[in-house]
């Protein structure tokens, strides 16, 4: 008989809807029926393309002994952390405090009235490894809450209050300034590995955020090292097997499984990694004209739309690592990217067979498991004719379509979707793919159509155009005002400058502290053991990062002063990391840039349909200027009428031709008609 999660819009919680654990969602009535029971709360929190959360679910939750256990002693709880982000904030940061580690699947117990008590990551159904087995630890907490009630509730209270006292504060830090961004900078020289291009350490997740720094920084201050780390990190990512070498897109990190051996993916794709990455190769191609960063950017392009677009326009979360081995029935992490050379063999012919096994480094022993290999890019690998290649991988790409394909969690996160909006809206404007902004244009319609209610309010995530109970976080505002600023840019639609801006003013009004530091959470939000606050950048942009730089851009537009005021108190946590930490707060130097550099307001003047005004608009995109703001049209009259951005605003077109006017720290260059001209004030690179 299904469980409580039948109706649920998250397909991680759907797959747990037939277990025989009672599972509940997250919501009162989980904690009023433990009360009501006296027993503890079994919290576990995971995600759909998580692969050692089907592994615990297929050990343990599918077990029904094991699920007899949980039922009779505890109320469980089953979260999908995509979509409650704060519940998984708070309680990840109490199991890091605890264990010095964290990680999915979370299992984490906790009193009825949501304080935690016990805490872990997978448990395995049997002990090994100095791992005590799941049965072992449900049997432990259950004896501790019946027989040391005093002890486990002493355990509780001190760490929900070590919990409540970490209210981070910047202090006096004050913005971010040029010796910031240096000194970070330096702090990063030291942990690239100057031979291989990656950071040091034996995993490897995509630093997407640091390189986009690093191209800012680039643009800025003229920093050579800091164009040639961006060019190593991006090319050591696009020849390893972090990059699907034959679908395009990236899986989520690599280890280095032993010395000098290969780079072994974790294989789901997350649209999250795929969108900033896209827009990361997009943004080198535009520094450098680099034709490797072109293809990166327009197959991750083309791969979120091929493989994770759904019906109703937006983009699902993520596809699985694992996959069914086809002639098994088993599910194995990797068995769709993986070949040997004689699969090669068999879809290719002896000849090109071989070719590809030399050129993509599949071997006979293999470089993964089962004598199979993932595809990478060998340095000693032999060069081939570029349509030769194109046909291989066609022919490969159409193969391997004929495999069980992964399992994707087709649910829409709202701020994601906003990553990936900015990203294929940039990719269309530069590559000459009006397909792309089309794309973005319809998830960006999504957004609005499914997502915003009618004060603007975001709902966290959707699913089949259905929306889901959760109220949007600081991500979700930043990050979709972002997507929105930058189709604003692209389409000269300042319709996308609007909603932007409802977005930016909720994140005034129900995000912000006192000091300018904001909060993940809205001040009407759920109120949990800690209202959660995150300014590091890891995965992905922190809201707080992602809230600061659409602040920024929409003060640039406007002339607003409270927003742009906002900004600058938001980014003093970049001050306060940036020298120390600047791995874990790239977005929030990347942000901090455009700060320094103004950011540059660029106003192009003239018809729409002219093709000297599609000109100098495509020249202003394709400006390095960190984070500079494009607006396009018509003149705007004083009194508000004509153009739809504020920039335009009494711009006059000189002698009667499309006119670009670039201005920064209220100060103006020339207004100039001439291409040159205006590519020479925005840094635009020619290529």
């Amino acid at each position: 008989m299904p469980n409580r999660l039948a109706q649920a819009t998250s397909p991680y919680l759907l797959q747990h809807a037939d277990n025989p654990v009672d599972w509940w969602p997250w919501e009162a009535g989980a904690f009023e029926e433990a009360r009501r029971r006296d027993v503890p709360v079994l919290l576990s929190v995971g995600y759909s393309a998580c692969h050692w959360c089907h592994v615990m679910a297929h050990e343990s939750f599918e077990d029904d002994d094991t699920a007899a256990y949980m039922n009779e002693h505890f109320v469980s709880v089953k979260v999908d952390r995509e979509e409650r982000p704060d519940v998984d904030a708070v309680y990840m940061e109490a199991v890091q405090a605890a264990t010095g580690q964290g990680g999915w699947p979370m299992s984490v117990f906790m009193t009825p009235d949501g304080k935690p008590f016990y805490f872990g990551t997978y448990f395995p159904p049997e002990a090994r490894h100095g791992m005590p087995s799941f049965r072992q630890v449900l049997e432990g907490v259950h004896n501790a809450w019946t027989s040391r009630r005093d002890e486990v509730g002493e355990v509780a209270g001190r760490i929900a209050r070590d919990l409540a006292e970490r209210e981070l504060s910047t202090g006096d830090a004050g913005a971010p300034t040029e010796e910031t961004q240096a000194v970070a900078l330096l702090q990063l020289t030291r942990d690239v590995d100057p031979a291989s291009g990656w950071f040091k350490g034996d995993t490897k997740f995509p630093p997407s955020m640091v390189i986009e720094f690093l191209l800012r920084h680039h643009a800025r201050a003229g920093s050579v090292a800091a164009l040639e780390m961006a060019e190593g990190l991006c090319g050591a990512m696009a020849r390893s097997s972090l990059y699907d070498q034959v679908g395009g897109g990236f899986h989520r990190y690599v280890l280095t499984p032993r010395p000098g051996g290969s780079l072994v993916p974790h294989f789901e794709k997350m649209l999250y990694d795929n969108a900033l990455l896209c827009r990361v190769y997009a943004h080198l191609w535009r520094a450098t004209g680099s034709d490797l960063a072109r293809r990166v950017a327009l197959e991750t392009a083309d791969f979120m739309v091929r493989e994770l677009r759904t019906r109703e326009g937006g983009f699902a979360s993520a596809l699985d690592a694992d996959s069914e081995e086809a002639g098994s029935g088993r599910h194995v992490e990797g068995a769709y990217y993986a070949w040997t050379p004689g699969e090669l063999a068999e879809v290719l012919g002896e000849a090109d067979g071989e070719l590809a096994a030399a050129y993509f480094g599949v071997t006979e022993e293999g470089t993964f498991e089962h004598g199979k290999s993932v595809l990478q890019l060998p340095q000693d690998g032999p060069v081939v004719e570029a349509g030769r290649l194109a046909s291989i991988r066609e022919r490969l790409l159409a193969a391997r379509g004929l495999r069980p394909a992964p399992g994707r969690d087709d649910k829409v996160v709202a701020a994601w979707n906003g990553l990936a909006i900015a990203a294929l809206a940039e990719c269309g404007a530069f590559f000459g793919r009006p397909d792309l902004v089309e794309r973005a244009v319809e998830a960006a319609d999504l957004l609005v159509r499914v997502h915003m209610d009618g004060t603007a309010r975001l709902a966290r995530t959707s699913r089949d155009g259905r929306v889901g109970a959760n109220a949007g976080v600081l991500e979700d505002y930043g990050d979709v005002a972002e997507g929105f600023l930058t189709l604003a840019a692209v389409t000269g639609e300042g319709v996308w400058l609007e909603f932007a801006g409802f977005l930016v003013d909720l994140v005034l009004a129900g995000f912000t502290a006192e000091d300018g530091s904001l909060y993940d959470t809205a001040h009407d939000a759920e109120r949990l053991i800690r209202r959660p606050q995150d300014p590091t950048d890891t995965a992905a942009p922190s809201g707080w990062t992602a809230a600061a730089g659409a602040l920024l851009s929409y003060a640039a537009h406007t002339g607003s002063r409270p927003h742009r005021e906002a900004a600058e108190r938001a980014l003093a946590v970049v001050q306060a990391l940036g020298p120390r930490a600047p791995r874990f707060i790239g977005h929030g130097l990347a942000v901090a840039e455009a700060l320094v550099d103004g950011p540059r307001e660029v106003a192009v003047v003239g018809h729409p349909e002219d093709p000297a005004t599609a000109a100098l608009h495509r020249t202003a995109l394709l400006g390095t200027a960190p984070g500079a703001v494009v607006a396009v049209g018509l003149p705007r009259a004083a009194d508000g009428s004509g153009g739809e951005f504020p920039l335009l605003a009494e711009r006059t077109l000189v002698r009667d031709l499309p006119t670009a006017y670039v201005c920064r720290h209220f100060v103006c260059a020339r207004p100039t008609t001439e291409l040159v001209e205006l590519a020479d004030q925005l840094g635009v690179v020619h290529h």
